[in-house]
């Protein structure tokens, strides 16, 4: 059976079983095959991600957290992702990976542009992806990767090319350092038409997908372990009281980005972009915690997918009044 045709069956056997409820002995008969074929055929819609199963439980104690935050902050939708807290922050962050990218695949579709801030959560989250066709997509980079030490390219490319190869999308890698040297650098730059094209599509985005990066994270962000930034670019970034990063672009615990020096020469885009895009933010691990309460105060979060111990952490720290 060619791919195609192994596609059609797929979807045949998965609306007869899902939609109108039929036993797998029932379509074996319908359609003339074992039921061992059936059961290949549902397992294998599930695996090229033509199959997505949600369970909704209202009672769930992740729904409650999920209304105290929404109830809280200016937020659409929040995910807390069921985790046992025994199992340890790479298995959060191994099930959250998961989870986004399922649901990633519900909300990501044809002619749409995905915009991807790369760091250790996507990297996770590319490793996941569930596959799905698309058709005139775009994956774009929004921040560079680069270093004293490294360009940066190999370790960002790999994340967004993992992405565009899911989807059968455009890949637009943005290859500049994290952070400028000179301020004036960065101006220069951004006024040259090849970075002007990436602007522009990094403004076209209809979704955002970004983590929150903190400096003591339990699994480490990657900016802050590979050579990104100096002993005095660290206290600077103390002095000013701040909380974490999205895209490499530093915010304060107030949920204010005005006026941190590290930010003019940061090549992500102003913090107003997320404040005006639909942006997913997929965290996971306690030591983000401050930054993910900043990022909510900053209105930088429209969709919120966490694990279940680090919600919990963010309620009791933050939200105990509630």
């Amino acid at each position: 059976m060619s791919t195609y045709n192994k596609i059609i069956e797929a979807i045949k056997v998965a609306r007869l079983y899902y939609y109108q409820n039929r036993s797998t002995e029932e379509i074996a008969t319908e359609i003339n095959v074992s039921r061992s074929t059936v059961s290949r055929l549902l397992k294998f819609a599930r695996e090229e991600g033509l199959v997505n199963i949600s369970i909704v439980d209202p009672a769930q104690e992740p729904r409650l957290i999920e209304k105290k935050i929404t109830d809280k902050f200016k937020i659409k939708r929040v995910h807390v992702v069921q985790v046992p807290e025994i199992a340890g922050e790479a298995e959060w962050l191994n099930r959250v990976a998961h989870y986004t990218a399922r649901h990633l695949n519900t909300v990501f579709n044809s002619n749409m542009t995905l915009g991807i801030a790369w760091g250790t959560t996507l990297t996770a989250v590319s490793k996941c992806l569930i596959k799905k066709t698309t058709q005139n997509s775009q994956i774009v980079q929004l921040n560079g990767a680069g270093n004293t030490l490294s360009l940066g390219i190999e370790y960002a490319s790999e994340i967004i090319m993992r992405f565009a190869e899911n989807y059968q999308a455009q890949a637009h890698l943005f290859p500049l350092p994290t952070f400028f040297d000179y301020p004036e650098t960065k101006t220069a730059l951004w006024r040259e038409k090849s970075i002007q094209r990436l602007l522009d599509l990094q403004k076209q985005a209809d979704i955002l997908l970004f983590s929150i990066g903190a400096v003591n994270a339990g699994i480490p962000s990657h900016v802050y372990s590979d050579g990104y930034l100096t002993s005095e670019n660290y206290r600077d970034l103390e002095n000013n009281d701040v909380a974490g990063d999205i895209a490499t672009v530093f915010f304060r615990s107030n949920g204010d980005y005005t006026n941190i020096p590290l930010n003019k020469r940061a090549s992500g885009p102003e913090l107003e972009f997320f404040q005006e895009k639909h942006g997913i933010c997929v965290v996971s691990g306690l030591a983000k915690v401050r930054g993910l309460y900043a990022a909510l105060k900053g209105n930088f979060i429209k969709e919120l997918i966490v694990d279940e111990p680090t919600a919990h952490q963010l309620l009791r720290l933050y939200l105990s009044d509630m």
